[in-house]
C-alpha cells in the first residue's frame, strides 16, 4: 500500500468540487482556516460552476480533478463538498501521474467512490475526512481539526464511547468503506471494494430505514460480510420511516444482517455527516478494539 507524503507548512493544496454545486464565497471561511494551517489553497478553475445540480458539467469537474492530480505543486486535494456526481467522472480520469506521485485525496460521502476506486485500482491510501462545506464559516470543529491533524501526520486513531449493542472483540486489517449508499451503488463495478480480511466502516444520511435494510442486505448477499475482520458503524443521520414503521433501528438492522458472523461490531463511531466527523486513513492497516471503550488505532 502506497502512502502519500504528509504535508508541511507552505504546501499547496487544491480545492475542487466533483459532485454537487457550491455557491461563490460559500466556503470563504474554510479557505481562510486552511490558510491558517500554513497551507496555500489553489482553487479549481470550475469550482463555482453550475450545471443542473452539479458543480459544472462532467467535463468541467473531470478537468479540475485531473488538473489537481497532475499538478506537481499540489500536495493534497480537498473536495469542497459531496452530494452526488463523482461516479459520473471517475472513469474519465487518468491515474498514471497520481500513481507516480501520490498525494492525499480528502473527503467523504459521495467521495466514497473515489476512495474505493483508488484503493482497488491504484493502491494508494486516501483520507476519509471532513470537507470545507462542513467548516465553511471558518470556525474549527472536531472534523476540521482531525483533517488538519491527519494531513500533517499527527493522527493516531479514533476513540469513542462504547454502544450497548456492540459486539466486543479485537480485529486488525486494512480499513475500508464509507457511505453505505455509494458502496451499494458501485457493487460489481471496477470501483467495488474488496472486504475479505478487512475492517469495514459505514455511514449515511437522509435515507429511509427500509432503504438501509435493502442496502445492508445487498452487502451481505454480495459477500461483503462473509470474511470480514471487523465492522464499524458510524453516524446515520436524518433518517426517515414510513407511515407503517419498519420496526428496527439501524443498529438492529446491522446486527440482524451479521448475526451469523463472529467479528466485532462497533456502533456510534464519530464518522459521518456530523461536525465530529473524524479522519480515517482509508486503506491503512489498523487495530479495532471493542470493549468498555472502543478505538481504532492506525
Amino acid at each position: 500500500m502506497i502512502r502519500p507524503p504528509y504535508l508541511k507548512s507552505g504546501d499547496r493544496v487544491a480545492i475542487i468540487a466533483t459532485a454537487k454545486k457550491i455557491a461563490f464565497g460559500d466556503i470563504k471561511g474554510a479557505i481562510e482556516l486552511i490558510e491558517s494551517w500554513g497551507l496555500k489553497p489553489m482553487l479549481g478553475q470550475h469550482l463555482y460552476q453550475s450545471f443542473n445540480q452539479f458543480a459544472g458539467t462532467d467535463e468541467q469537474r473531470a478537468y479540475d480533478l485531473q488538473w489537481a492530480l497532475n499538478n506537481p505543486d499540489i500536495k493534497a486535494v480537498l473536495f469542497a463538498r459531496g452530494g452526488y456526481g463523482t461516479v459520473r467522472i471517475i472513469d474519465r480520469i487518468d491515474w498514471s501521474s497520481f500513481a507516480a506521485s501520490p498525494k492525499w485525496l480528502c473527503g467523504f460521502s459521495d467521495l466514497t467512490v473515489l476512495h474505493s476506486h483508488v484503493l482497488e485500482n491504484v493502491g494508494v491510501e486516501t483520507l476519509h475526512s471532513s470537507m470545507p462545506i462542513f467548516f465553511k464559516d471558518g470556525i474549527e470543529n472536531t472534523g476540521s481539526q482531525s483533517l488538519q491533524s491527519a494531513l500533517f501526520g499527527k493522527s493516531v486513531g479514533l476513540e469513542w464511547i462504547s454502544h450497548e449493542l456492540n459486539k466486543n472483540g479485537t480485529a486488525s486489517g486494512q480499513i475500508v468503506g464509507g457511505n453505505l449508499s455509494v458502496l451499494y451503488s458501485i457493487t460489481d463495478s471496477v470501483s467495488d471494494i474488496k472486504t475479505d480480511g478487512k475492517i469495514l466502516f459505514l455511514e449515511d444520511l437522509t435515507e429511509n430505514l427500509y432503504h438501509i435494510d435493502r442496502m445492508v442486505m445487498q452487502l451481505k448477499r454480495a459477500g461483503k460480510f462473509k470474511n470480514l475482520a471487523g465492522l464499524v458503524v458510524g453516524q446515520f443521520t436524518d433518517l426517515t420511516d414510513n407511515e407503517v414503521p419498519f420496526g428496527q433501528t439501524v443498529e438492529e438492522i446491522v446486527l440482524d444482517a451479521v448475526k451469523d458472523y463472529s467479528f466485532p461490531v462497533a456502533f456510534n463511531a464519530p464518522i459521518g455527516h456530523v461536525a465530529e466527523n473524524e479522519a480515517v486513513f482509508h486503506g491503512r492497516n489498523c487495530l479495532l478494539t471493542v470493549s468498555e471503550s472502543t478505538s481504532l488505532s492506525f
